[in-house]
C-alpha cells in the first residue's frame, strides 16, 4: 500500500494536537529516528471570565461579577456590546451529564463608562478603572421579583443560586434545555461584533482574538492542505504536526498548557507505534534531535503614532510577511541557525520575512517557544504575524499577512526536510 495520511487527534479540554505521518509504504521516506516538524500556537486570549458566584446587584441593577484573565487592555472593554460564551454541563434525560459549548449571540452585557461630567479630569489624567469595582458588566435593571427568581429561591441548586436567573434563562434558550437541567457553567465574556475587513482598500482585518487564533488557523490549514494527496507525503522524511495550547496568556502552567508534557507524550507514542521491529536505543530522543518547532504567536507591529516604542532597525510592518522574533535573554527561543532555516523556507518560495528585537530599555514578552524548547531540547524558531492593538477587545492585522503566514507554514511542511538535510551543523 502506498503512503497514506493518518490523523491522530488528541483532545484535552482546549488542547488540540493534530499529526499526519506516512504509512509504511514503498514511497515513504520516513525512518525510525527521523524528526517531527511542528507548528505550535495557543488558542486563548485575554478576556473576562465569570466568577463562580457571578450574581450581584447594585442600586437596582443586576450585575455579573467577573475575573480578569491575562493582560488585557481592559479600558477597551467599556461601552462594547458584550455577551457570554463557554461551556455548560447539562443533565440528560437518562441522568447522564453532557458537556455543551454555548454562545449567546445577542448583546447581553455592557460595561458603561462614567459620564465626563462626573470625571472631568479623565482626558488629562487618563482612564484608570479599578478592575475589581469598575469592571463589572451590567445585565439588567432589577424590577419586582419574577416567577423565575421565585423558582430559583426554592431550589437547592448551588449552580443556579450563584448566577442570575436571567443569565441561566439565556443559556437554556440557546441550548434548548430546561433551566433545571443546567448544572454547571464556565463562561467568558465576549464581544458580539463580528470580524470584518476594513481600511481604505479593505486591506485590514478587524477582529477580536487575532492573538492568537490567526496563527492557529494558518497552522491548521497549512497542515491539512500539505497532506491532501499521497504525493504530498511521498518524499517526506518527517512527521508533520500542529499543537494548539490553552493558557499561554497566563503562563502555560496548566494541564492543557504548553508547560504540560502532553505534546511530547504524544510524540513518544507516535514513535513507539512506528518502530515496528526496529531494535535499538533512543529512537524518541533521536527523533527529538532531528525535530523542528515553529512557535507561532502574533507579533508587535510598529505603531505609526508610537514609532519610538520600537528599536530603530527592527520595526515590523503589517503586510510585510512573518516576523521572526529574537531575544538574547531567551524570552524567544530563536537562534541564528533556526532563524536561517525558517527564512530559507520563505526565500525558496519568495515569501518575505521580517525580524523583531525589543528595545534594551523595555521589557519583552514571551511565548510558548522557550517552554517547549527547554522541555526536551527541540530546535525552535519564534515567529508571528505583525498586528496592532494587541490584547485589545478589537485587534487589527493585515489581510495579506494571513495569506503569507499560511503559505509560509505550508511551505515549511513541504520543503523543510530537504532544506534541513543540506545543513551541516551539529545542533
Amino acid at each position: 500500500m502506498g503512503p497514506k495520511a493518518w490523523w491522530t487527534i488528541l483532545l484535552h479540554t482546549k488542547y488540540v494536537l493534530f499529526s499526519s505521518f506516512c504509512n509504511w509504504g514503498k514511497l515513504c521516506r520516513y525512518a525510525v529516528g527521523n524528526g517531527f516538524h511542528v507548528i505550535a500556537a495557543h488558542t486563548d486570549s485575554p478576556c473576562l471570565k465569570l466568577k463562580p458566584k457571578s450574581a450581584s446587584s447594585k442600586t437596582g441593577h443586576l450585575m455579573v461579577n467577573v475575573q480578569t484573565y491575562g493582560g488585557g487592555l481592559w479600558h477597551t472593554w467599556f461601552d462594547r456590546d458584550l455577551s457570554v460564551a463557554g461551556r455548560v454541563i447539562v443533565r440528560g434525560s437518562d441522568g447522564s451529564f453532557v458537556h455543551k459549548l454555548v454562545k449567546v449571540k445577542r448583546p447581553l452585557l455592557r460595561i458603561p463608562t462614567l459620564a465626563i461630567h462626573l470625571d472631568r479630569t479623565v482626558n488629562k489624567d487618563g482612564f484608570k478603572p479599578n478592575l475589581e469595582t469598575h469592571l463589572i458588566p451590567l445585565l439588567s435593571t432589577k424590577l419586582e421579583e419574577t416567577s423565575l427568581e421565585s423558582k430559583e429561591k426554592s431550589t437547592a441548586s448551588s449552580s443556579k443560586a450563584a448566577h442570575h436567573p436571567l443569565l441561566i434563562q439565556a443559556l437554556s434558550d440557546e441550548l434548548n434545555c430546561g433551566i433545571d437541567d443546567i448544572v454547571s457553567i464556565e463562561l467568558n465574556v465576549c464581544d458580539t461584533q463580528p470580524s470584518c475587513l476594513g481600511g481604505g482598500k479593505d486591506e485590514f482585518i478587524f477582529s477580536g482574538r487575532l492573538d492568537n487564533l490567526a496563527s492557529s488557523y494558518c497552522a491548521l490549514r497549512a497542515l491539512i492542505d500539505s497532506c491532501k494527496s499521497s504525493s504530498d507525503l511521498s518524499s517526506e522524511h518527517a512527521i508533520r504536526m500542529v499543537a494548539l495550547f490553552d493558557n499561554e496568556e497566563v503562563g502555560s502552567d496548566s494541564v492543557q498548557g504548553a508547560g504540560a508534557p502532553t505534546m511530547f507524550q504524544a510524540m513518544r507514542r507516535i514513535v513507539s507505534c512506528l518502530v515496528n521491529e526496529y531494535v535499538g536505543e533512543g529512537a524518541f530522543e533521536r527523533a527529538i534531535r532531528h525535530s523542528f518547532l515553529v512557535s507561532a504567536d502574533m507579533a508587535h507591529g510598529v505603531h505609526p503614532n508610537f514609532i519610538d516604542k520600537h528599536e530603530e532597525h527592527h520595526r515590523p510592518e503589517m503586510q510585510k510577511g512573518l516576523v521572526i522574533k529574537h531575544n538574547a535573554n531567551q524570552r524567544y527561543a530563536t537562534s541564528g541557525v533556526t532563524a536561517f532555516l525558517f527564512k530559507e523556507v520563505g526565500k525558496i518560495h519568495n515569501l518575505p520575512t521580517q525580524e523583531f528585537v525589543v528595545r534594551n530599555d523595555m521589557g519583552c514578552g514571551s511565548t510558548i517557544g522557550p517552554i517547549l524548547a527547554s522541555g526536551v531540547g527541540i530546535r525552535t524558531v519564534d515567529c508571528g504575524i505583525a498586528q496592532l492593538s494587541m490584547h485589545s477587545v478589537r485587534e487589527i492585522c493585515g489581510k495579506e499577512d494571513v495569506d503569507i503566514a499560511y503559505k509560509h507554514f505550508k511551505a515549511f511542511y513541504q520543503t523543510f526536510s530537504s532544506i534541513d538535510r543540506k545543513l551541516n551543523v551539529d545542533f
